[in-house]
């Protein structure tokens, strides 16, 4: 792990030349290797020649009678098939084994680096009939240093070419990362609005400088809409303390007992402005923070009744000019989502439509498949076709004259409902009205 570490904290350039050197090297010396290799087979191959070659002449002449004599500068004797010499000299310097090798066509190399000997045999038939093994031996000394001195060689061009290998890799790796530098570092000084130069060609430095102006283009926007954001809420906020300061100023400065309860239901008024306005720009920053509790199957159908209930279009409540609350559930339905959450998009919703409602309000909730449709309409003057997508833009009030909150409510929804992976959406009526929608998934359909 500690090792894993230190590798991904090291440079890009750095690990891509290690690696290509790390390559190069394994490879040249496994080049090194063969090379060696064939060398010593062909070294063997040519000592076999020449042995066999002077061992055929010996052989011949035991099949003639004719005594066996030295050829070459190799040594050469003549044994039975057990190894016992027959002509005469010293016992040979082998093992049981090593000579029934001998006798079975093998040829075997003994001794080290400083005595390095090539032994081999080919049989004869006396005039008698008897076997014989005419063995022949030589030194590979000079073999030895030569191949010593080849492996030598052969490591060192492996290593000189392995690390020739890693500093082109090295000013491949820093040519081909510059303009990727470049980029970076024009990317960090770009004013905002502007946008990096797309490179001609179509490869992955052109594919890395859309994705940077993409990326610009969302931060742009992102800085933008957080200004306005900020802009609306200070105007928004500013609005109830005003009036709350005023108020407070006139009572302290003109006491009068007979204003002060008139004064206090106009404290209490704008503070009670001020508390929704802020608990809605609370939950808005929680939604765009991604700050949501798990999802549960909520009852949307029960949510719905008790959302009428709080806006007091339950039986019984609410004055007679009050649009009438109407509840349409033909079967029970469940959304994946928390009750919280529930309950702010129903109380936004019935409140968005009761403002602009001449005297109903129809909740409607129809289960389809793995998503819940919600339909809030109204009777009232509808929507414009123009603004159906920007009234769930933050502070947007189609209707000021209308009174009602600072038009989070409806920004609210979309960020709730989008944050659970359903849709918004606004239209109107058969008779005009106003109509939202909401497309929310079931938890199964979360889940799956």
């Amino acid at each position: 792990m500690k090792l894993r570490q230190w590798w991904s904290a090291r440079p890009l350039r750095l690990r891509i030349t290690l690696v290509v050197g790390c390559v190069a090297l394994i490879g040249m010396l496994a080049l090194s290797r063969l090379g060696v290799s064939m060398l010593y087979e062909t070294m063997l191959g040519a000592a076999d020649a020449e042995l066999r070659t002077d061992a055929r002449v010996v052989a011949e002449q035991l099949a003639a009678g004719t005594p066996p004599a030295q050829v070459r500068r190799f040594e050469l004797r003549v044994v039975d098939m057990s190894g016992v010499p027959v002509d005469g000299g010293p016992e040979l310097p082998l093992r049981p084994d090593q000579t029934r090798a001998l006798a079975s066509g093998d040829a075997f190399v003994v001794g080290d680096f400083r005595e390095l000997r090539r032994w081999l045999a080919v049989p004869a038939v006396m005039p008698d009939g008897s076997p014989r093994l005419v063995v022949v031996t030589s030194d590979l000394v000079g073999g030895a240093i030569l191949l010593a001195n080849a492996a030598v060689g052969f490591v060192v061009g492996a290593l000189i070419v392995a690390a020739v290998v890693a500093l082109a890799a090295w000013a491949a790796t820093r040519a081909a990362l510059r303009p990727v530098d470049r980029m970076r570092v024009a990317a960090a000084a770009l004013p905002p609005g502007e946008r990096l130069p797309v490179p001609g060609a179509q490869d992955e430095l052109r594919a890395l400088a859309e994705e940077f102006n993409a990326l610009l283009a969302r931060r742009d926007e992102a800085v933008t809409r957080l200004e306005r954001f900020t802009g609306d809420a200070a105007h928004e906020l500013r609005s109830p303390v005003a009036a709350i300061r005023a108020q407070a100023e006139v009572a302290v400065a003109h006491p009068d007992p007979e204003l002060t309860d008139e004064t206090l239901r106009a404290v209490v008024d704008e503070a009670t402005r001020l508390t929704t306005l802020l608990s809605d720009l609370l939950a808005l920053a929680r939604a765009d923070a991604g700050q949501r509790p798990p999802a549960q199957p909520v009852d949307l159908v029960a949510a719905a009744q008790a959302a009428i209930v709080r806006a007091g279009g339950g039986p019984g409540c609410g004055r007679l000019d009050d649009p009438v609350l109407q509840l349409v559930a033909p079967t029970p339905a469940e959304v994946g989502a928390s009750p919280s959450e529930v309950a702010l998009v129903l109380d936004n919703l019935i409140s968005n439509a009761r403002r602009y409602a001449r005297s109903l309000v129809r909740i409607s909730i129809l289960p389809a498949g793995r998503v819940v449709r919600l339909l809030v309409e109204d009777d009232g003057p509808g929507i414009p076709a123009a603004d159906r997508e920007r009234i769930f833009d933050r502070f947007v009030r189609l209707s000021p004259e209308a009174g009602g909150g600072a038009g989070l409510g409806l920004a609210l929804v979309a960020a709730l409902v989008h944050g659970r992976g359903g849709v918004v959406s606004a239209g109107a009526t058969p008779t005009g009205g106003g109509r939202i929608e909401v497309r929310w998934p079931t938890l199964n359909s979360r889940t799956t």
